[in-house]
C-alpha cells in the first residue's frame, strides 16, 4: 500500500524537453545529519543538468528535520519514509519521482565525488551504452574486508553472467531511465546492486565502466553495510541467474511500485 502525500510546492511548468539529457540523482539518506549539507552542496555543484531526489529513510538523528527546513527548489524533490526500509526500498521509491533521461545513484556518505558525473554520463550521452558503472581504485583502502567482499561479488557476477566487470558493488551506477523502467525491482537493502546488475545482464545490456575517485569511510564513521548484506548479495546473484525473466520483466506502461513514502515535496 502506498502512503504518499504531496506537500505545497512551487509551480513547475517544465516540458518534456526540459528532461532530455537531464540526470535524476537519487540520494537515499539515513541518519546523515552531519554530512547532509556538504553532500547537497557537492551534488548541486556538479557540472551537469540534473534534478535531485532525496529519500529520507526514517532518520532519527535530525536529518529529517533539516530536510523539512530546506527552501523549496524546482530541481530538488524530498521524500520521507515512515520508517527505515533500506537503501533498495529508498531507490524504488525515488524512481517514481524521477523525470530525467538518466538515473544516477548517489550515496549520502561522501565516499563518492559528484565531480565524476560528467565522466559517468559521457558513454550514455554518446550513445555507446545504456548503463555505466564507476570503478573505484583497486586498492584495499576501504578496509580489507570490504575490498575482498567487493572482489568476490564482482568475480561471482562475471562467473554467473559472463561479464567482465571490475567493480560490481560500486555505488556509482548510471542508467538510461527507459531501460531501468523495463525491470521490476524488489530490493530492500543493499542488494539493489546485485539485483539490478543481474537483471540488466539477463537483458544483455552492455555495462560500460569508468574510473572514479573514492574516499572510503569505516563503520565507526557511519558506514552501514554489514556481513549479512554480503551474504544477501551472493544469494541475489544466484537467485536472479535462474529466476524466469517473466517474473521481473515489465512493460513500459507499468508503474514502478512506491515503497512506503509518507510525504514528498518538490
Amino acid at each position: 500500500m502506498t502512503f504518499a502525500q504531496t506537500l505545497p510546492q512551487p509551480s513547475d511548468t517544465a516540458t518534456a524537453d526540459r528532461w532530455t539529457g537531464c540526470v535524476s540523482v537519487i540520494v537515499p539518506v539515513y541518519n546523515e545529519v552531519s554530512h547532509l549539507e556538504e553532500l547537497l552542496q557537492a551534488v548541486l555543484a556538479s557540472p551537469v543538468q540534473k534534478e535531485i531526489i532525496i529519500v529520507d529513510d526514517g532518520s532519527t538523528d535530525g536529518t529529517r528535520e533539516k530536510l523539512r527546513a530546506m527552501s523549496p527548489r524546482n530541481d530538488v524533490t524530498v521524500i520521507f519514509h515512515e520508517k527505515n526500509c533500506g537503501k533498495g526500498a529508498s531507490i524504488r521509491t525515488a524512481l517514481n519521482y524521477a523525470r530525467g533521461e538518466y538515473v544516477l545513484i548517489q550515496d549520502s556518505d561522501l565516499e563518492y565525488d559528484p565531480q565524476d558525473y560528467p565522466a559517468l554520463l559521457e558513454p550514455l550521452q554518446s550513445g555507446r551504452t545504456n548503463v555505466v558503472y564507476g570503478v573505484r581504485p583497486d586498492r584495499p583502502e576501504r578496509g580489507l574486508r570490504f575490498f575482498l567482499g567487493a572482489k568476490l561479488l564482482t568475480h561471482l557476477t562475471n562467473l554467473f553472467y559472463g561479464t567482465r566487470l571490475h567493480d560490481e558493488a560500486t555505488c556509482y551506477k548510471v542508467f538510461r531511465r527507459s531501460v531501468l523502467n523495463r525491470i521490476k525491482l524488489e530490493c530492500q537493502r543493499f542488494e539493489f546492486c546485485p539485483e539490478v546488475t543481474a537483471k540488466l545482464c539477463r537483458l544483455r545490456e552492455k555495462i560500460d565502466e569508468v574510473p572514479i575517485t573514492y574516499h572510503p569511510r569505516s563503520a565507526l564513521e557511519g558506514k552501514k553495510i554489514r556481513h549479512a548484506d554480503g551474504w544477501m548479495a551472493i544469494w541475489t546473484l544466484i537467485r536472479y541467474r535462474f529466476l524466469s525473466r517473466s517474473r521481473w520483466l515489465i512493460g513500459n506502461s507499468e508503474k514502478l511500485q512506491t515503497a512506503r513514502a509518507v510525504s514528498a515535496s518538490r
